[in-house]
């Protein structure tokens, strides 16, 4: 799941998932909903939350290639308007279909704005770079996640909930990582028509490097999408690899997987950026039969380790109408909400579009209600980083139809490595 915390920037397919089931139901452009405060404001606020009811666009990939990671996205934000009304605040959602194609997105863009006339717009979409452009030059407040481009970084009206990502950054922190659990050669892929998904790959390679460990395969121009691999598979085997990272659809990181363990390869380590939680589980049985033994990497704290904030989340995405264990974009709809949330206890609920955005920009000390652990960061810091917050990622394994988490994982942390 998360990241697309680290997730391929400009990712359109999620192959592998893409029987996955949306555990809410809801129709694409245009569709409403309402959540009002069922008592009165909580918290403390420098502003009164009473006033109009906040209309808040939701733009993401509801169909298409990318729907089966991002369409569940209005059930995570339904989610954080159930703990934003304890503060007070109401929303209308109206919903913006991107289609997984650039045009679209960028129309349904235009509509919330020029018909809908939305506050802000929450933003889980592959393809958001088509509409981002038109979002910053209306003045539009933008919450999401950072997984389509760099201009999360460069926009000042886009806030990422996970931090600001540079994909041709690295950290120490997946070598760390890959260490700690046994790794100690590393073949890893990426798509040559993303210059992130590329990038990334060399980036985890350099990380292996700089934790002692050898890279035996790295190929960053791997076609979009296949999962052709046997060649692969036979020149990691070759190269004596025992430690996998995909920069990749889970759907060729899993048929990698395949090809390895059927070529007698018994990986130590395979780690995947995407695919944690009810990804997985919806994506049926082959998929959680192949996950055997995986590991998947996200921004926020596993609900595996019960925290308050986690229950929070698990309580208030039942209330909403999800299941206990959330998907890639529940979370990034929920985490946009808590940001927004958090600006609006400054501005109030008859914000300007740019007295939103500048609240937004003052956030200092987000933690995404909690689900950022102990490492909360600065809003108005946009040096994009290789990892995430802190250079931190959370990491579990599946084991049965569970998800456990990993012991010196919760999170594992790293710093950056100097530019090439």
């Amino acid at each position: 799941m998360f990241r697309k915390n680290t997730a391929v920037v400009g990712m359109v397919a999620l192959g592998v998932l893409a029987g996955a089931c949306s555990s809410s139901s809801h129709s694409s452009g245009g569709a409403t909903a309402t959540t009002t405060a069922p008592g009165g404001p909580s918290g403390t606020s420098s502003a009164s939350p009473g006033g109009k009811t906040i209309t808040v666009g939701i733009l993401s990939d509801l169909t298409g290639l990318a729907s089966s990671g991002n369409k569940t996205t209005p059930l995570g934000v339904q989610a954080g308007a159930v703990v934003a009304a304890k503060d007070g605040f109401k929303f209308k959602f109206v919903e913006g279909d991107s289609q997984t194609s650039p045009a679209a997105v960028l129309a349904a863009a235009q509509k919330l704005v020029q018909q809908d006339h939305v506050d802000a717009v929450v933003m889980v979409s592959a393809v958001g770079f088509g509409a981002a452009a038109y979002l910053k030059q209306q003045g539009i407040p933008v919450v999401g996640v950072a997984e389509d481009g760099s201009e999360w970084i460069t926009d000042t009206n886009m806030f990422s909930t996970y931090g600001f990502l540079d994909p041709s950054k690295a950290s120490t922190t997946f070598g760390t990582f890959m260490k700690m659990e046994g790794g100690t050669n590393l073949g890893s892929i990426g798509y040559s028509i993303s210059p992130s998904s590329a990038d990334s790959a060399k980036g985890n390679a350099a990380s292996a490097t700089a934790a002692g460990l050898r890279v035996g395969y790295l190929n960053a121009n791997f076609p979009f999408g296949s999962t052709n691999v046997a060649p692969e598979a036979i020149a990691m085997k070759s190269a004596g690899v025992d430690t996998y990272y995909g920069s990749v659809d889970p759907n060729t990181s899993f048929a990698l997987i395949q090809a390895l363990r059927q070529n007698g390869v018994n990986l130590k380590i395979a780690l995947l950026p995407d695919g944690y939680g009810g990804d997985l589980q919806q994506a049926g049985p082959g998929a959680i039969q192949t996950g055997q033994g995986v590991y998947f990497s996200l921004s926020f704290e596993p609900v595996e380790m019960n925290t308050t904030a986690t229950q929070q989340f698990q309580a208030a995405l039942e209330q909403a109408g999800g299941g206990s264990e959330p998907t890639y974009a529940e979370y990034a709809g929920y985490t946009s909400m808590a940001l927004l949330d958090q600006a609006l206890k400054v501005t109030g609920s008859s914000p300007t579009h740019s007295a939103l955005i500048a609240a937004l920009n003052g956030v200092k000390n987000f933690d995404a209600w909690g689900l950022l652990g102990s490492h909360p960061f600065d809003l108005s810091n946009r040096a994009g980083t290789a990892t995430g917050i802190d250079s931190c990622l959370y990491v579990t394994k599946l084991s049965g139809s569970n998800f456990e988490t990993v012991p010196g994982a919760d999170p594992v942390c790293g710093s950056p490595l100097p530019s090439a």
